[in-house]
This record gives C-alpha cells, structure tokens and sequence, in this order.
C-alpha cells in the first residue's frame, strides 16, 4: 500500500507506550471537505488503537469550540478569513490549544498546508514533535507550488519530518524539489468498502424514492465544491449538448456547496447554469443538492458520475463513485486520474475542459448501460484492490510507529 523512498536509517517500526497523534484540519465535520472526510474516515478507525484528537478551524460560529465527533475530541478555532482581528484571535486559541494538549500527543499529522499551518508546525517544533504533512492538492500544496508562497512558509512546510503524498504525481513532485528523499511516503486516499458498494436495480429505485429522484430518468453526477477549478459549468455544457441533441431522458444532479464563504467556492458557476439551464428549456432536470451527509446514496442512484476538474490530488469523489460501481468519466490528470481509471476498461478519460468529449463519453455510457455497468463493475475492483480504507489505516499506523521511535 505504501511506496517510498529508502526510509532514514534511524527509523524503526518499533513502538513504545501508546501513541498520541494531533489531527489537524482546514474542516471537519460537520463542516466538509475532501481532506476533512478523509480525515474523519481515518480517525474513526484509528480511535481504538491509538490515542487521537483533532483541531480544525471553521468559519461557523454555531459550531461548539470543544466536540466530541466519533468519541473523539474536536476542538474548532472560528475563524473569518478575511478578518485581521479574527485571524489574531484564531492565532491565540490555536495556540492555547496546542499549548494545553501537547502533552497527549507526539505527532501532528497536518492534513494539506496553508498560510496557517505555519503556526502549527512552528509550535510542534518548539515542542518537539514529530510532523507529518499530508500533501492533498497538486498545485497547491506540494513541494514545487509551495516555493512561490515565500521563504518563511516554504521554510517551516520544509520542516516536516515525513510527507504523505495520495497520488503518484506527488512523488515525482517531491523528487523534483531536492527535500530529503526519505521523508516521503506514497499512501492514497481509502475508501470504506461497505458504506461505498454497487446498488441492484431495485436497491437503485428504492434509494431513488427516497432521494425524489426520477425513477426512469438516467441520472449524470457531479460531486464537489462550485469552483472554477472542478468545472460545474464545463460538466453542464456537455450534458447540454447531450440533451438538446433529442436525449430528453436524462438529469444532471449537481450535489456540492454553490454558495459558502469558503475560498474556492464561486457562486457565479451556480447561478449562471441555472439561467442557462431557463433558456435552453431544461431547468426542470437540472437539480441541486447544496450538502448532504449520505453521500453514498447519491453514488447508487446516478447511472454516470462526471468529474470533471482540472486540479486534484486524489479525487475521494471519483474513487467513492469507482467502489459503488458506477460508470465514470474523469479529466484525464497525470499521474492521478490515469492511475485510478484504465480508460475505455474502467471509465472514460478526456482532456481538461472539453465538453465535447464529456458530451461523446456521456452518449456512449447512455446508450450502452450494459458497457456502463461493466465498466463500473472493474472500477470497484480496482478501488477493492488498491484503496480499501482498512489497508490506508494499517499503513498509517505503521508509519506513525517509526515516528513515534525517532
């Protein structure tokens, strides 16, 4: 499950006493994000083996400062981004936090890297804990976009003693950069294989009542924030075309926050597809759906699942889709989208931003449901294979035994 560099030779596997591991997150439940939910999806399974805690910012002020998630605790810092005095605010509870449980842990697992987890990794360092960053954004957070956020940042994001990259395009990042060879580890996203699986014919109707979907409708899916860089619209233009070429039995769901004061969402993509959709006469099968904590319900329902982004990591969206069996086109990303999907055996793979292709991808998958389900069926044993969540857990463990013994 993992792959590597040659590990320091100081590491070993061995362990002494329980180990005490700090999560921390941009959002957590029940706010969400995909470095969020997969954060979550490892803490409920490590609960029981290690000692484990969480601290996550939020932009929700409703939201208790001190949570029990899971029987885990989650302390949240609100935050409102664009505040300097809520930013010096956040800075002082974040700090006071740390300072109150460095005692209970001796890793900081930081998943992903901003402006902020500056202060987190310049506390653990002056605690001396060990810190893992978990790379989960190509373009963004890996070791070459990172150079250009400044010497400070890019000093303290240098100071980790271990990486996690989800995809192999992290890797080659990594070995680009000149950081130290045997800081990094290859673990992916996991996937829990029973609350992600394929649905029957009656199991798809049945979850489809229940959703107010339409029952004889092919439904085409779209998972994940309105951004400019996951590309709603793009995904809209080609189930457009699809439809205004005579296909009236299909919906395009569209499940994801279009309106949130989080920074990659653009609530211009929303409401620009709407009035499209008016003008174009199929306003009535376009649906929204702005959160939902059953995600995997939706995966069941549709026919095709679209991702359509022109960034990722290692798209939890597209992988939850490949285990529940669904038929799925993706953007072709290298090094991440290629390595999940064998295109035309898997899904289907197309450029960044081509409507066209989705469009053609989308006719094929239609009207061939026996290809789609085929296709669908070797993608969930592709995610059995190599994703399976249980195997992600052991593999973290494993490497938070060699920090522990450092």
């Amino acid at each position: 499950m993992t792959g590597t560099s040659t590990p320091d030779a100081h590491v070993t596997r061995a362990s002494h006493g329980p180990i005490g591991v700090l999560m921390v997150t941009g959002a957590y439940f029940p706010d969400l994000s995909g470095a969020g939910l997969q954060c979550r999806a490892l803490v409920q399974h490590l609960r029981t083996t290690i000692r484990v805690a969480v601290v996550t910012t939020t932009t929700d002020p409703l939201l208790a400062a001190e949570d029990d998630v899971d029987g885990v605790p989650v302390h949240r810092v609100f935050v409102q981004p664009n505040r300097t005095w809520s930013k010096l605010a956040a800075t002082f509870l974040m700090t006071r936090i740390m300072l109150r449980e460095r005692r209970r842990f001796s890793i900081l697992h930081l998943h992903g890297f901003s402006q902020k987890s500056m202060l987190v990794v310049a506390l653990g360092l002056v605690m001396g804990k060990r810190i893992a960053i978990k790379l989960t954004s190509v373009g963004h957070d890996d070791p070459i976009s990172m150079r250009k956020h400044g010497r400070l940042e890019y000093w303290c994001y240098s100071q980790a003693h271990l990486y996690f990259g989800v995809s192999p395009r992290f890797q080659s990042l990594y070995e680009a950069s000149g950081l130290p060879g045997g800081r990094f580890r290859l673990i992916p996203n996991g996937v829990d294989l029973d609350r992600f699986q394929p649905a029957s014919s009656d199991q798809r109707r049945a979850v489809r009542r229940e959703l107010n979907l339409p029952l004889d409708a092919a439904v085409v899916l779209f998972v994940g924030f309105f951004s400019r860089e996951k590309c709603p619209d793009v995904l809209y233009d080609a189930w457009a075309r699809v439809a205004l070429r005579g296909d009236r039995t299909t919906v395009l769901l569209f499940v994801g926050a279009t309106r949130s004061t989080y920074y990659e969402v653009d609530q211009d993509l929303a409401r620009d597809i709407r009035v499209r959709a008016a003008q174009a006469g199929l306003e009535g099968r376009v649906h929204f759906v702005e959160t939902t904590q059953e995600i995997d319900k939706y995966y069941r329902a549709a026919d095709v699942f679209v991702l359509p982004s022109v960034r990722e990591g290692l798209p939890n969206a597209l992988l939850e889709a490949m285990a529940c069996g669904t038929a799925c086109v993706a953007t072709r990303l290298e090094s991440v989208t290629d390595t999940l999907i064998d295109d035309g055996s898997s899904g289907v793979l197309v450029p960044p931003r081509d409507a066209e292709g989705i469009a053609t991808a989308l006719e094929l998958l239609l009207s061939h449901p026996e290809q789609a389900r085929a296709m669908g069926a070797r993608a969930r044993e592709r995610v059995e294979r190599d994703f399976a969540l249980t195997d992600v857990v052991q593999s973290y463990l494993d490497v938070y035994q060699e920090l522990a013994s450092t």
